[in-house]
């Protein structure tokens, strides 16, 4: 039970210091060295590794600079983690590979992962 509860709290503390606080450092801290990441960004995309996970974290960091993810519910069972969320932020860069709209976006997901030894090894994104 206490590796459960561990996890879940280790997976809600990704999401706020990676995601809410833009803490890139916690990449790295929180991510295995081979960690792999499926359906970022989208649902074929494979991301191998924290350097990886950089480039697509600072990619919408970029684009929505107010964005903010909203963890609603969180499940834990031995090494595996499933949390839902919700991804708000206003479109203000052109990071996209496109202009900057201006508009308010919200994006509902869920991911189940694999924490061992204090870090991420493995996660599936759906969005």
């Amino acid at each position: 039970m206490a590796n459960a509860e561990s996890n879940e709290e280790f997976v809600r503390r990704f999401f706020e210091e990676v995601w809410n606080r833009r803490n890139e450092a916690a990449i790295g801290q929180m991510l295995s060295a081979d960690c792999v990441a499926y359906g970022l960004p989208d649902p074929d995309a494979v991301l191998r590794g924290p350097d990886e996970f950089r480039v697509l974290h600072a990619t919408f960091c970029g684009a929505f600079p107010d964005l903010h993810i909203t963890v609603a519910d969180v499940i834990a069972s031995g090494d595996r983690v499933a949390a839902r969320w919700q991804a708000t932020g206003t479109h203000l860069g052109d990071h996209l590979g496109f202009p900057a709209t201006g508009k308010r976006v919200a994006l509902d997901g869920a991911t189940i992962g694999i924490v061992r030894q204090g870090r991420i090894v493995e996660a599936w994104n759906m969005m």
